[in-house]
């Protein structure tokens, strides 16, 4: 059993050593368009939710 962990940690090691992790600067443009993108989605969200609440009052005489 203890084999087959430390086969599978050794095996995690040499994976790990093939990954290209994004430089800082590309890491941080990434963000950027994380945030940007997820106000804009909650905006939008929020905009349809105002709308169809009034149109739903509407509809029911509210």
């Amino acid at each position: 059993m203890f084999q087959k962990i430390a086969k599978f940690f050794s095996e995690i090691k040499i994976e790990m050593r093939k990954v290209t992790w994004p430089t800082r600067d590309e890491l941080k443009e990434s963000t950027k368009l994380v945030i940007i993108a997820t106000f804009v989605v909650t905006v939008f969200i929020g905009a349809i939710d105002q709308i169809l609440t009034l149109i739903i009052k509407h509809l029911l005489g509210a």
